[in-house]
Protein backbone atom coordinates (compact mmCIF):
# COMPACT_ATOMS: atom_id res chain seq x y z
CA UNK A 1 0.00 0.00 0.00
CA UNK A 2 1.11 3.24 -0.49
CA UNK A 3 0.29 6.48 2.02
CA UNK A 4 0.16 9.32 -0.53
CA UNK A 5 0.29 12.77 1.02
CA UNK A 6 -0.29 15.49 -2.16
CA UNK A 7 0.76 19.06 -1.22
CA UNK A 8 -0.09 19.84 -5.25
CA UNK A 9 -3.04 19.83 -7.52
CA UNK A 10 -1.32 16.81 -9.31
CA UNK A 11 -3.89 13.90 -9.73
CA UNK A 12 -2.05 10.68 -10.10
CA UNK A 13 -3.01 7.44 -10.83
CA UNK A 14 -2.54 5.23 -7.57
CA UNK A 15 -3.43 1.74 -9.40
CA UNK A 16 -0.40 1.83 -11.83
CA UNK A 17 1.69 3.13 -8.92
CA UNK A 18 0.57 0.28 -7.08
CA UNK A 19 1.36 -2.02 -9.55
CA UNK A 20 4.56 -0.80 -9.81
CA UNK A 21 5.68 -0.83 -6.40
CA UNK A 22 3.57 -4.52 -5.95
CA UNK A 23 6.16 -5.23 -8.52
CA UNK A 24 9.13 -5.07 -6.38
CA UNK A 25 7.94 -5.42 -2.89
CA UNK A 26 5.12 -5.96 -0.72
CA UNK A 27 6.23 -3.34 2.09
CA UNK A 28 4.11 0.23 2.33
CA UNK A 29 5.55 3.06 1.39
CA UNK A 30 5.01 6.39 2.17
CA UNK A 31 4.61 9.02 -0.99
CA UNK A 32 4.95 12.82 -0.59
CA UNK A 33 4.17 15.35 -3.62
CA UNK A 34 5.62 18.80 -2.75
CA UNK A 35 7.41 21.82 -4.99
CA UNK A 36 10.76 23.02 -5.42
CA UNK A 37 10.73 24.98 -2.13
CA UNK A 38 9.25 22.12 0.37
CA UNK A 39 11.73 19.25 -1.56
CA UNK A 40 14.89 21.75 -1.19
CA UNK A 41 14.15 22.16 2.43
CA UNK A 42 14.19 18.32 3.17
CA UNK A 43 17.29 18.29 0.99
CA UNK A 44 18.81 20.67 3.27
CA UNK A 45 17.84 19.16 6.41
CA UNK A 46 18.65 15.42 5.55
CA UNK A 47 21.26 15.86 3.00
CA UNK A 48 22.51 19.10 3.33
CA UNK A 49 22.69 20.21 0.25
CA UNK A 50 20.13 23.78 -0.31
CA UNK A 51 18.73 23.13 -3.49
CA UNK A 52 15.56 21.76 -4.96
CA UNK A 53 16.01 17.75 -6.45
CA UNK A 54 13.75 15.67 -8.65
CA UNK A 55 13.23 13.08 -5.97
CA UNK A 56 14.40 12.06 -2.53
CA UNK A 57 14.38 8.46 -0.47
CA UNK A 58 14.48 7.76 3.07
CA UNK A 59 14.74 4.52 3.20
CA UNK A 60 13.36 2.94 7.06
CA UNK A 61 17.01 2.13 9.13
CA UNK A 62 15.82 -0.71 10.58
CA UNK A 63 13.54 -3.72 9.42
CA UNK A 64 11.10 -5.31 11.64
CA UNK A 65 8.48 -6.66 10.54
CA UNK A 66 5.03 -4.71 9.06
CA UNK A 67 7.35 -1.64 9.05
CA UNK A 68 7.25 0.71 5.85
CA UNK A 69 9.75 0.12 3.46
CA UNK A 70 10.42 4.09 3.66
CA UNK A 71 9.10 7.40 2.33
CA UNK A 72 9.56 9.05 -1.52
CA UNK A 73 9.51 12.87 -1.79
CA UNK A 74 9.00 14.01 -5.49
CA UNK A 75 8.98 17.53 -6.48
CA UNK A 76 6.18 18.51 -8.83
CA UNK A 77 7.77 21.61 -10.23
CA UNK A 78 10.38 18.83 -11.65
CA UNK A 79 8.10 16.90 -12.86
CA UNK A 80 6.18 19.80 -15.01
CA UNK A 81 9.43 20.90 -16.09
CA UNK A 82 11.36 17.43 -17.34
CA UNK A 83 7.88 16.46 -18.72
CA UNK A 84 7.87 19.51 -21.09
CA UNK A 85 11.89 18.96 -21.78
CA UNK A 86 11.38 15.45 -22.53
CA UNK A 87 8.05 16.07 -24.45
CA UNK A 88 5.92 13.12 -22.47
CA UNK A 89 3.38 13.72 -19.91
CA UNK A 90 3.67 14.56 -16.39
CA UNK A 91 2.14 11.27 -14.87
CA UNK A 92 4.92 9.48 -17.28
CA UNK A 93 7.58 11.72 -15.58
CA UNK A 94 6.15 11.16 -11.95
CA UNK A 95 6.47 7.26 -12.96
CA UNK A 96 9.76 8.00 -13.56
CA UNK A 97 10.91 9.73 -10.66
CA UNK A 98 8.93 7.02 -8.64
CA UNK A 99 10.91 4.13 -10.04
CA UNK A 100 13.84 5.60 -8.80
CA UNK A 101 12.95 6.34 -5.36
CA UNK A 102 11.79 3.62 -4.67
CA UNK A 103 14.76 1.82 -5.93
CA UNK A 104 17.12 4.02 -3.91
CA UNK A 105 14.59 2.71 -1.19
CA UNK A 106 15.23 -0.86 -1.81
CA UNK A 107 19.17 -0.08 -1.72
CA UNK A 108 19.69 0.15 -5.37
CA UNK A 109 22.36 3.44 -5.49
CA UNK A 110 23.31 4.40 -8.45
CA UNK A 111 25.89 6.80 -7.36
CA UNK A 112 27.97 3.68 -5.90
CA UNK A 113 26.68 0.01 -7.85
CA UNK A 114 28.56 -1.01 -11.29
CA UNK A 115 25.20 -0.03 -13.14
CA UNK A 116 22.74 -2.47 -11.24
CA UNK A 117 20.32 0.86 -10.59
CA UNK A 118 19.98 1.52 -13.73
CA UNK A 119 20.11 -1.91 -15.31
CA UNK A 120 16.51 -2.28 -12.95
CA UNK A 121 14.90 1.42 -14.13
CA UNK A 122 15.42 -0.07 -17.71
CA UNK A 123 13.61 -3.10 -16.79
CA UNK A 124 11.05 -1.43 -15.31
CA UNK A 125 10.51 1.46 -17.42
CA UNK A 126 10.39 -1.14 -20.34
CA UNK A 127 7.50 -3.51 -18.43
CA UNK A 128 5.35 -0.31 -17.80
CA UNK A 129 5.80 0.87 -21.00
CA UNK A 130 7.50 4.13 -19.98
CA UNK A 131 9.37 7.21 -21.63
CA UNK A 132 13.51 6.42 -22.12
CA UNK A 133 13.98 9.78 -21.17
CA UNK A 134 15.29 8.55 -17.69
CA UNK A 135 17.82 6.01 -19.29
CA UNK A 136 18.97 8.88 -21.51
CA UNK A 137 19.72 11.57 -19.17
CA UNK A 138 20.98 9.20 -16.48
CA UNK A 139 23.75 7.91 -19.24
Amino acid sequence: MIDIENNTSFDINTSILEDITSSLTSKDIELLIVNNEEIQELNKQHRNIDKATDVLSFPLEFEMPNMPLGSIVISLDFVEEKAKEYKHTQEEEFFLLFIHGLLHLLGFDHEIDSGEHRTKEEELIKQFNLPNSLIVRNS
